[in-house]
């Protein structure tokens, strides 16, 4: 079989570009499609793997390559879990490329669930760590509570469906949003943000995705209807990109192994790719070392250069242990010298209907002193 055309040209050195949606819900739980809806969409997308994550349910049978018109898509299925017999919104976890439901590990503290997402050969992801209520559309705050956690692998650290619900305090704000998609994404939270920093610091190696948390729900105010917001419009919008040390085959467990294996080790980064794509983004570190790729430690010995690379210009910010060292306004390919330890990351914003908006959030690099 030949290798799995990639919507990007290969770069063997920095990696192979998948675009990855990590959090999506069907009728199996509490979503409105099904998983031929998520699947189609996924194929017009132009997505290359989509993860269901049903509550508190994984069914069987469903994963694997699935072909839709000429494209074929790659379906996994993971499950997103929470302690049933706690308030609804306490603690819910993203558990990424597990085999079985592991819902039943979920009563009680959440560190018996991470523990057993990880011993089944999962990835352990918080999900929309920060989360508001709505109560006139009785939504919860489905804020993640319990930070006295070890081994997960990372947050979501954007999800579409938390930043939307944070723009609708009343209805006229989710009529005008349910009729202007393009509008609702700005970037993550800034608490959100901050938040990441501060594990980051902590010595902890957090990796950053980003997802939807796509339900397709249908919403009616007097004669108006409309879904919020259907799969495609969010397959197209916030994404998770991963960078594979190899191209996709198309063998359904040789590349399931080879995308969580690059996700656990955070190769990859979240891009909003409605108002423009992110493909070909790539951040990196040179020196006597070697080259160095994003989720890596990387000895800061000699000379060290960071090196980040913009598919259009944009305004690029590169922090250091959670403060901005500098900002370009117009950048696309920069090279940066650095001579202090510590965790680097980048953010990008993009001008787009009317006002900055986030477009790139890299995970970091790791440098350490020799």
């Amino acid at each position: 079989m030949q290798p799995y055309e990639l919507s990007s040209p290969p770069d063997p050195m920095l990696g192979y570009e998948v675009r990855y949606h990590p959090h999506v819900h069907t009728r199996f739980s509490d979503g409105h499609g099904t998983y031929r809806d998520v699947l189609h969409a996924a194929a017009r997308a132009g997505l290359h793997a989509v993860e269901i994550t049903d509550h508190n349910v994984r069914p069987e049978g469903l994963a694997g390559y699935h072909s839709v018109g000429q494209h074929r898509v790659l379906l996994l299925v993971g499950e997103e879990i929470h302690d049933r017999t706690l308030l609804k919104g306490k603690n819910h976890l993203l558990a990424l490329g597990i085999r079985q439901d592991l819902s039943s590990l979920a009563e009680g503290h959440p560190q018996r669930l991470i523990n057993g997402v990880v011993d089944h050969g999962g990835l352990a992801f918080i999900a929309h760590p920060i989360d508001v209520a709505v109560p006139y559309a009785g939504e919860g705050d489905f804020s993640w509570r319990d930070w006295d956690i070890r081994g997960f692998h990372g947050i979501e650290l954007w999800n579409a469906m938390s930043e939307f619900k944070m723009r609708i305090p009343t209805p006229v704000h989710a009529l005008f949003y349910a009729f202007a998609f393009h509008r609702v994404a700005r970037g993550p939270f800034v608490d959100t943000l901050r938040l990441w920093d501060r594990l980051l610091q902590r010595g902890l190696r957090v990796t950053a995705i980003g997802g939807s948390d796509a339900h397709a729900l249908p919403a009616r105010l007097g004669p108006l209807r409309r879904t919020l917001f259907p799969y495609e419009w969010h397959f197209r919008a916030i994404n998770t990109h991963i960078l594979l040390s190899e191209p996709l085959r198309g063998d359904f467990d040789h590349d399931r192994a080879l995308l969580y294996r690059a996700l656990a080790q955070g190769r990859a980064f979240v891009g909003y790719d409605l108002p423009a794509a992110t493909e070909g983004f790539r951040f990196w570190v040179e020196g006597r070392a070697g080259v160095g790729h994003m989720g890596a430690p990387f000895p800061l010995k000699g000379e060290v250069t960071l090196h980040i690379r913009v598919p259009r210009p944009a305004r690029v910010t590169l922090i250091h242990d959670g403060t901005v060292v500098q900002s370009w306004q117009k950048a696309r390919r920069l090279q940066v010298p650095v001579h202090r330890p510590g965790v680097y990351r980048v953010e990008v914003y993009l001008w787009a209907w009317g006002r900055w908006r986030g477009w790139i959030f890299s995970n970091p690099v790791y440098l350490h002193p020799t």
